[in-house]
């Protein structure tokens, strides 16, 4: 939410999804916080969302075959765009793929606790984060879900989820938590956690065998969910 651009992820995106499973990808420049606070960011990801669909046909593309999806802010911003997209009835994508996704501005989760001082973005880095997004909704009880999702009461009529966590990361718990929300409300998610993973592990150890199997699992699933 406060830090980061497209091009650090680029690049690997490219390489690892778009040209082996012959997909266009769409990045959206979204305002970072403090400057941008509250709903502007993933307002800025649904004009994005809604230029894609709305163009698709000149660019070549299927507005019937999009795929949201982001990692740590991104992973929480594109499973809040599934929100909205279908509380507003459309653009309705295929999928969401939320990779480590930041879901919870209440910061208080178990793992949250458990990594405090330990994993690279921990409760201190998330607590600042939120505040600078959320300014002085920060702690309040009326956040909306397409600020942070995980205050979402009703989840069904979303897209099919892939969520991946490690298991030693602050954002754990809620990850495991927004898939079982997402099953009870009758949905279908698919949950990896993967162990002794830390936040943004696959970035700074890209060849670690775990790294690369978190990898391949996410292009299996992103090559079924495109191949639908």
């Amino acid at each position: 939410m406060i830090t980061g651009n497209a091009w650090s992820v680029l690049p690997r995106l490219l390489r690892e999804w778009a040209l082996p499973l012959q997909l266009a990808v769409i990045s959206v420049e979204y305002g970072l916080a403090p400057q941008a606070q509250y709903l502007e960011p993933v307002e800025d990801c649904h004009a994005g969302l809604v230029w894609a669909a709305d163009h698709a046909a000149g660019l070549g593309l299927d507005p019937d075959r999009i795929v949201v999806g982001g990692k740590s802010a991104g992973g929480g911003l594109a499973a809040a765009l599934a929100l909205l997209t279908r509380d507003r009835g459309g653009p309705a994508p295929i999928g969401q793929l939320l990779l480590s996704p930041m879901l919870d501005d209440r910061n208080n989760t178990l793992s949250g606790h458990q990594m405090a001082g330990l994993d690279p973005w921990d409760r201190t880095s998330n607590a600042t984060a939120w505040q600078a997004l959320l300014g002085d909704r920060y702690g309040a009880a009326d956040v909306a879900p397409y600020a942070a999702p995980a205050r979402a009461t009703d989840l069904s009529g979303l897209p099919f989820a892939y969520i991946d966590v490690g298991s030693a990361e602050t954002f754990r718990d809620e990850g495991v938590a927004y898939a079982d929300a997402i099953w009870q409300s009758g949905g279908e998610a698919e949950l990896h956690v993967w162990p002794g993973a830390f936040h943004g592990s696959d970035t700074l150890a890209p060849r670690a065998a775990l790294s690369q199997e978190a990898r391949d699992a996410r292009s299996r699933r992103l090559r079924r969910i495109v191949g639908r």
